[in-house]
């Protein structure tokens, strides 16, 4: 006699969970990954479809911030209050400088206006809203679907989703020690939905970790308040600037610039990297200095913080990372882990292959569940006899492949300061598969493997 308990951890109620999570859920799921990869890789996307935005040989020093800001408020008179400069991480990018809550986008959740201007000339390249170019609109769609709040809270919830989606399919993958190796076949002579079928493990077992890690992440991202109440790090949630101060000396008529706030800041953190400066709005207002140390895993959006009066020049409080209880260092990890920035650039690989490979689980999963009910009927997958219409299209499509090297060429010379990561990480992960297959191989026999 089964008891309940029995009966709900069996492997058919696991199935079920499985497969009506993917027919649910699944199309969310591969919207999800085919965004968030592309996502990883946003601002090298936007450099992209806008060559304007790339120096491409940058000559003198750079423009002092006060200059800079001169000349964004000389493109944009009419808008008032608070600004903020962001430094570029390379000395090919444009100094972005972030006006939060412009007319045009007050209604909307989270769109404000990116002003990009050179830091060698002080010239106003391109003004933009967030949310109406290519890179800003994939990543809306990745974090609130573009449908503001409720696609928030609805992206949380298909975190917590996915992480019981993977959790069973790994529950349902698990052959036992003895059958690990049958299970990390790949059988393409069996037929196309076997090999969907060996490709949906093969990239699940791949991604699980992964998959979970962005997913856990994701929810503490959609739901802050859950990591503050678990770990005790109130106003430690992404995007968030640090306590409300305010300025409490008399105005004058000698208010402190940009570049001496900046000097100013750099007393207590002085080989600390400058990233943000957000300057004062109103007379109460006050300068916001964010550095970021070497010890910070945070590259774009770090912790270290220097607040400056801009009457007085003093400063009025520091946020230094390294005083963090384990809870407020804890919440510094999700943004940078959720992005891969935490892990170098072979991490962003990974998670953008991920995410591909989330999109992939889905389509198979899908294409096996449409044969089981005589949806899609099962075919040989011939790779012979592929061979032939291959070297048609080599024969017919060389001048096609010419134009596409010469293509490629031209946008590696544009990207050259990103090539070198991106190479390191094809190299360590084609390093990884050789390891892997090599292991595999020796395991299973070559009889059996050139089966």
């Amino acid at each position: 006699m089964q008891f309940p308990i029995q009966r709900l951890l069996n492997q058919a109620t696991w199935i079920k969970v499985h497969v009506y999570l993917a027919l649910i859920a699944g199309f969310f799921f591969a919207l999800m990954g085919l965004t968030g990869s592309l996502s990883v890789y946003r601002e090298e996307l936007d450099e992209l479809l806008n060559p304007e935005l790339v120096i491409e040989q940058p000559e003198g020093k750079r423009q002092s911030l006060d200059k800079i800001m001169a000349a964004v408020q000389a493109a944009h008179p009419n808008r008032y209050g608070s600004w903020t400069l962001e430094l570029p991480r390379s000395s090919h990018g444009m100094i972005t400088v972030w006006y939060d809550r412009p007319r045009e986008t007050f209604f909307e959740l989270y769109a404000p206006l990116m002003v990009s201007v050179n830091p060698y000339t002080a010239e106003v390249v391109a003004s933009r809203f967030w949310g109406q170019t290519a890179t800003t609109w994939l990543l809306d769609l990745h974090t609130q679907l573009r449908v503001d709040r409720f696609g928030w809270n609805a992206v949380g919830m298909l975190g917590l989703l996915l992480m019981v989606s993977v959790g069973t399919g790994l529950y349902l993958w698990w052959p036992g020690i003895r059958g690990i190796p049958d299970a990390l076949r790949i059988r393409h002579k069996a037929g196309m939905i076997r090999l969907a079928f060996d490709l949906h493990r093969m990239i699940g077992l791949l991604s699980v970790s992964v998959l979970l890690l962005l997913a856990f992440t994701g929810i503490n991202l959609s739901f802050p308040s859950i990591l503050e109440t678990l770990v005790g790090s109130s106003g430690m949630e992404h995007g968030e600037t640090g306590r409300n101060i305010i300025s409490t000396a008399t105005p004058n008529n000698h208010p402190v610039g940009l570049e001496s706030a900046e000097f100013v800041a750099r007393g207590p953190f002085p080989k600390a990297e400058l990233r943000r400066v957000t300057t004062p709005a109103g007379d109460s207002g006050i300068y916001r200095i964010n550095l970021r140390q070497g010890s910070e895993v945070n590259r774009r959006h770090p912790y270290t913080t220097v607040w400056v009066d801009r009457w007085s020049g003093q400063v009025k409080e520091v946020r230094d990372p390294s005083g963090f209880t384990q809870g407020q260092t804890f919440a510094t990890w999700i943004w940078p882990v959720h992005t891969g920035e935490a892990f170098g650039a072979t991490a962003r690989f990974i998670w953008f292959l991920s995410g591909i490979g989330l999109f992939v689980l889905y389509v198979s999963g899908l294409l096996g569940w449409l044969h089981r009910r005589g949806k899609v009927k099962d075919r040989d997958v011939n790779f012979a006899a592929l061979r032939p219409l291959f070297f048609r299209m080599q024969e017919k499509g060389y001048r096609g492949s010419v134009a596409l090297f010469r293509f490629t060429v031209s946008l590696l010379q544009r990207a050259r300061h990103y090539a070198p990561q991106v190479i390191k990480g094809c190299a360590a992960l084609l390093q990884w598969l050789r390891l892997a297959l090599m292991s595999r191989q020796k395991r299973l026999g070559k009889n059996d493997w050139e089966q």
